[in-house]
């Protein structure tokens, strides 16, 4: 095993060992679904949750999507993927410093597997997106092994459980992102450089995949008319952040390098909810 990989198997393992008391009962099934209750309940009073990485890892881990073992061997290939993105030639501010990629699934009601559709474009109106909007956006997939393997697959059906309680009745048009984000002394790093935002979906599922020689990068969620209600940093491997974008807006703030001279990059999987017609 390189000692890239290592690292990135021991950064997981980490995170299983460090549960916090309260996440640890969350490894049992019914304790699990009510996490799930609380935190669609948390979506319907405020609009928004941030987990911390343990409280994620204890969901992912114990509702029957993947057990940890099969999580953490996965996960390398996961977060290596992040590695052979593709260059974002959208960027209206002419910006090189966004890869990514993308993927287009659909679940059903009351289901928490999917199905990948064949590969689309990436389009938002101009009304969410005044900097890159308008046009359809051609990206390259997300790898075979990335949307079928572990890690995606229990994330996705995490979402479909929270999110599901919120419209049980819906099926789901869902799209993927990877994205990484880069900073240099040459270039701030903007991870929402459409600025405050909505994405023009129902829900929004954001999780932290790794930031490397990276400050800040801090998130903030708003109300429809521009008033912060929360900041938080996803800092660690695993940090998520779920979103009702019908009722909030979101921004992240630039990052800039760490240590001067050095790659920086922050690398985040997102993945959009919004109810078929």
């Amino acid at each position: 095993m390189s000692r890239h990989k290592a690292a990135m198997r021991i950064g997981l393992h980490t995170v299983m060992e460090t549960l916090d008391p309260d996440c640890i009962t969350s490894l049992n099934t019914r304790p699990a679904l009510d996490s799930v209750a609380l935190l669609s309940q948390a979506l319907t009073t405020r609009g928004y949750s941030y987990v911390p990485a343990a409280r994620t890892q204890a969901l992912l881990a114990g509702q029957g999507f993947s057990d940890a073992a099969t999580l953490a061997a996965d996960w390398p290939q996961f977060q290596a993927s992040w590695e052979r993105l593709c260059l974002d030639n959208y960027m209206a501010d002419g910006g090189r410093y966004r890869k990514r990629r993308h993927a287009t699934l659909t679940a059903m009601s009351g289901q928490r597997s999917f199905v990948v559709e064949p590969h689309q474009p990436h389009f938002q109106s101009r009304e969410y997106n005044a900097l890159n909007g308008g046009i359809a956006r051609h990206y390259q997939p997300v790898e075979h092994a990335v949307v079928h393997g572990a890690t995606l697959r229990s994330v996705v059906a995490l979402g479909c459980e929270i999110f599901g309680l919120r419209s049980p009745n819906a099926n789901w048009h869902i799209e993927v992102h990877q994205f990484r984000i880069e900073a240099g002394s040459e270039q701030l790093g903007l991870p929402t450089p459409e600025g405050v935002h909505r994405d023009g979906v129902d829900f929004v599922l954001m999780l932290m995949v790794q930031r490397r020689n990276v400050e800040q990068g801090v998130s903030t969620i708003y109300d429809l008319q521009g008033n912060p209600l929360r900041t938080f940093t996803l800092a660690d491997t695993l940090d998520m952040a779920l979103v009702d974008d019908e009722r909030v807006l979101h921004g992240v703030s630039p990052i800039v390098p760490q240590q001067a001279g050095q790659f920086a990059c922050r690398d985040v999987l997102v993945v959009t909810f919004r109810r078929k017609v």
